[in-house]
């Protein structure tokens, strides 16, 4: 049986498509499926202007930037992928390895901008952006950087590891929000202002990573999460950018923001790789 279509399968399955649509209605943009690098992959668009392209971190899935959305979408035409193997985009036959992540994101903006955007990467989506500025400057107008993996070879503390590592071996509720309160400055504040909103975003989290992991019931149980989403894995792109100089890259003034955030990333790295032309 195919791969890709075995994993959409069980995606549609298990991953809360009812709760996926609640989610998406909220937000004022279309969701459509483009074949992008032999990829099956759920792509959010909406509004007009200056593309801006959004990439999401590790276990997460577009519409994590639904708080951000709604302003940019005034302003700036907005897209925003779930990454290969998270949320309702598939994984590859094959590797899912760096080059096959760029391939992708090269495809997806020619597929979706008419003039090179800016792109925001939040942890593993800021590792590929960083990589993909260095690679294919030509293609990109700006690039933000938020709390970006790939800055140096990824050395996550251990009060963010740990809860990682949890979730990925044993999702559920408790360890969630365990893990997610390791992910934002202020999980509960959060919690609190998104009121009932969080409720489906928790719950397709939740859903997502039990399709993925060890408790899900899909053939290769760690697929996903190992080739796609473990920030100390594959896809390569999440990797160290030694070697690659930001600061060279055509797309002025990348901007690291490791504030709150130094579990996962060092802001000394940060600050070291934080060069802009």
């Amino acid at each position: 049986m195919n791969y890709q279509r075995d994993v959409e399968q069980h995606g549609r399955r298990f991953a809360g498509h009812d709760t996926r649509e609640q989610l998406l209605a909220e937000l004022p943009v279309k969701e459509r499926r483009l074949e992008l690098a032999g990829v099956s992959s759920a792509v959010l668009e909406g509004g007009d202007g200056p593309p801006v392209v959004l990439l999401h971190g590790p276990g997460e899935f577009a519409a994590l930037w639904a708080r951000v959305i709604p302003d940019l979408i005034e302003t700036h035409r907005v897209i925003a992928p779930d990454l290969p193997g998270h949320g309702a985009t598939g994984l590859p036959d094959g590797a899912l390895d760096n080059d096959l992540v760029l391939r992708w994101l090269s495809e997806l903006i020619e597929r979706t901008c008419a003039a090179p955007p800016a792109l925001v990467g939040h942890l593993l989506g800021g590792a590929i952006a960083a990589r993909f500025a260095c690679e294919r400057p030509h293609q990109l107008s700006r690039l933000v950087l938020v709390d970006s993996f790939g800055l140096s070879w990824n050395r996550p503390s251990p009060t963010f590891a740990l809860p990682l590592f949890a979730y990925i071996a044993h999702p559920t509720e408790r360890i969630r929000d365990g893990f997610l309160a390791q992910c934002f400055v202020d999980f509960e504040g959060l919690r609190n202002q998104m009121a009932e909103r969080f409720e489906p975003f928790g719950a397709y989290s939740l859903e997502w990573a039990l399709t993925k992991t060890a408790r899900g019931r899909s053939p290769r149980p760690h697929a996903g999460v190992r080739n796609a989403a473990h920030p100390a894995g594959r896809p390569r792109a999440d990797r160290s950018t030694d070697g690659l100089d930001l600061g060279a890259s055509r797309p002025p003034n990348p901007a690291q923001c490791g504030r709150g955030c130094e579990r996962a990333v060092r802001l000394a790295d940060a600050r070291d790789r934080g060069r802009s032309r």
